[in-house]
């Protein structure tokens, strides 16, 4: 292609990925080193026949006028990436100086907001990626060998979880799980505790938050492995045949090497939104037991009190966090690239 029609034909996306990408992560950048401006406050002296007394009162005037002057805040560098909200600094150094061992260590930086919700983040894209992976490589497996009549309504209710609105899918899960549902009757039957409650424990709500994960994303993991089957050069499966391969022998030899670009891409997918997991959290309202990054910029930004640059200085770490976790699937991916041109 000339340089002249390359140029216009990835103008359109160039800009797209300009306004909607880079944009906004600088414009985030940016906030997350200036602070909200505080609020000016003046002392008025009032004087009346039995004394004066001084009361406080914020000058409405000259905070606005500041907030105007200066609209991105005031500067304050690094300092919200290292206060108690972030990455704490300073809490981090006394804790390590104070624990007598990895474990307390750890059980205090649990304490800290970030590390919290890093803990829960990390331990989510942890065990719902790899799973989702299997899960799905499995149901398309299966779906694949189920009659060609059955395999239509097969694919359809395997996709249900994917059709299903998340907000819905994990609602429907959350009362599932209660004492009064199918699943938290089950579970106290199971356990022969009629007290047991999924919701009041931390534990089994990790477990319910990964279940749903899994449930969730599954069905997209399942779709791209099934076309991908449908491209497996059937001479090489009867060839395999032939020689008397096992079908678990056809699936490791055949299959799996065919499907591991498509494997690295549903990687790459899962790592990204599994790593900002925030519906199931609010679903489950399970915030006394689980927050993640993404939900911490959302509760930066609820309230009255809108913690823009907090909000800022998370996002841009989460952003940090997912290039950490997808470099190895890129340099991959990049070395796989190389190889085959």
């Amino acid at each position: 292609m000339k340089h002249a029609s390359f140029f216009w034909f990835v103008l359109p996306s160039s800009l797209m990925m300009i306004l909607f990408i880079a944009f906004p992560i600088v414009s985030i950048v940016t906030q997350s080193l200036y602070q909200a401006h505080e609020q000016v406050i003046v002392e008025v002296e009032n004087c009346g026949p039995f004394g004066c007394t001084t009361d406080t009162s914020v000058d409405t005037e000259a905070t606005a006028a500041l907030r105007a002057a200066e609209p991105l805040g005031q500067w304050a560098g690094l300092d919200i990436y290292k206060d108690r909200n972030h990455l704490a600094f300073t809490e981090v150094g006394e804790a390590w100086a104070s624990s007598v061992s990895m474990r307390d260590f750890a059980g205090a930086l649990m304490n800290l907001p970030f590390y919290d919700a890093m803990g829960f983040t990390l331990t989510y894209t942890a065990v719902v990626t790899p799973l989702t992976i299997v899960l799905g490589f499995f149901i398309a497996i299966g779906v694949n060998a189920v009659a060609r009549a059955m395999r239509g309504p097969t694919i359809f209710f395997s996709l249900l979880p994917m059709i299903v609105t998340p907000l819905v899918g994990a609602l429907i899960l959350f009362w599932m799980v209660d004492a009064r549902g199918i699943l938290g009757s089950a579970l106290q039957w199971l356990t022969d505790d009629p007290d047991l409650s999924v919701k009041a424990s931390t534990p089994l709500m990790w477990i319910m938050l990964m279940v749903y994960g899994v449930w969730s994303s599954a069905p997209f993991a399942f779709i791209v492995y099934y076309a991908g089957l449908q491209t497996v050069n059937t001479d090489t499966l009867e060839a395999a045949m032939i020689d008397g391969a096992t079908r678990w022998q056809r699936i490791r030899y055949v299959i799996i090497p065919h499907l591991v670009p498509l494997t690295t891409f549903i990687a790459l997918i899962q790592l990204m939104d599994n790593f900002r997991v925030f519906e199931p959290i609010v679903s489950f309202s399970a915030q006394a037991h689980a927050t993640s990054l993404s939900y911490a910029v959302f509760n930066d930004l609820g309230g009255e009190t809108r913690l823009l640059s907090s909000a800022a200085a998370t996002s841009v770490l989460t952003i940090i966090g997912v290039g950490i976790l997808l470099s190895p699937v890129l340099v991959r991916t990049w070395r796989d690239f190389g190889k085959a041109r």
